[in-house]
């Protein structure tokens, strides 16, 4: 029976974040009486490790005052990015409009002293596009700061309200190697209550590592394990996939996605205690 002060007592919850940005989320599970299991199945390789030539990216840096906006689309691409502008720039230039996806992106930002704003709910690109500061756009220059092979569909809504739109491309995202016998003692060895997972290509790399070579581990037992996401299309996907218990969380934030599992708990209990009145 979990204490009131840790409604997660007894829980081990599977993290899935990228190292840098699960540590807070951790923190909280802990201090609701979970145990966090981290599981990274996701690496940020910033682009200085595998770029032949930065001199691209390099010129984009160094002519960040000729634009409009420059937007972040994660916690990543405000990390790097920042660490390129400073490089350049000892102070920020003036009259760009410093824009993030997300308010934990924006708030990245504003620890590094970038004005950053994000629109007041929701924290995607369609949210995004809603700000005033990208309407009128015709004929001037926006920064996008993402990884490789980002979404399309915010670049290609500001170039059809007339914005010249350039990339910065700061990172990829890679699968992380794991033995078959850490997967194993992580993952088989005592199974996780839930699973947090908050993007696609994190969750395709939860499936591949824990399927093992030639298909040579359990999978069918994760693929019972209540899974918590942050969207329509990634829950879709994952039902493709085989899970058959998968919760949509508010959006991918800490918060919304531990009360994700909240609520899957609860309805478990209440299933659970309506399955013994019944025995």
């Amino acid at each position: 029976m979990s204490q009131p002060d840790q409604p997660l007592s007894g829980q081990r919850v599977l993290v899935t974040r990228p190292a840098p940005q699960a540590e807070a989320l951790c923190q909280t599970l802990r201090e609701m009486g979970a145990e966090p299991v981290r599981f990274p199945t996701l690496a940020i390789e910033p682009a200085e490790s595998y770029m032949a030539s930065l001199e691209p990216l390099k010129q984009k840096f160094m002519e960040l005052d000729r634009y409009h906006a420059v937007i972040f689309i994660s916690t990543n691409a405000a990390r790097l990015g920042f660490e390129w502008i400073d490089s350049y720039w000892p102070q920020l230039p003036i009259r760009i409009h410093w824009l993030a996806v997300g308010d934990a992106t924006a708030r990245a930002l504003q620890k590094l002293d970038i004005p950053a704003t994000c629109p007041e709910t929701g924290m995607d690109s369609e949210t995004l596009l809603t700000l005033p500061e990208l309407q009128q756009l015709q004929g001037k220059s926006i920064l996008i700061c993402r990884g490789v092979e980002g979404r399309e569909h915010l670049g290609q809504a500001l170039s059809s309200r007339g914005a010249k739109v350039d990339y910065a491309e700061l990172y990829r995202r890679v699968s992380p190697n794991y033995a078959v016998q850490d997967v194993e003692s992580i993952i088989y060895k005592f199974l996780p209550s839930v699973m947090l997972v908050t993007s696609q290509q994190s969750l395709e790399n939860l499936d591949q590592l824990c399927k093992g070579p030639k298909d040579s581990l359990p999978i069918h037992q994760l693929r019972q394990i209540p899974l918590i996401v942050p969207s329509q299309r990634i829950a879709h996907k994952a039902r493709q996939l085989g899970y058959s218990r998968v919760d949509i969380a508010l959006n991918a934030t800490d918060q919304s996605m531990i009360e994700a599992f909240q609520h899957t708990l609860q309805l478990t209990t209440a299933d659970d205690e309506h399955g013994k009145i019944h025995e």
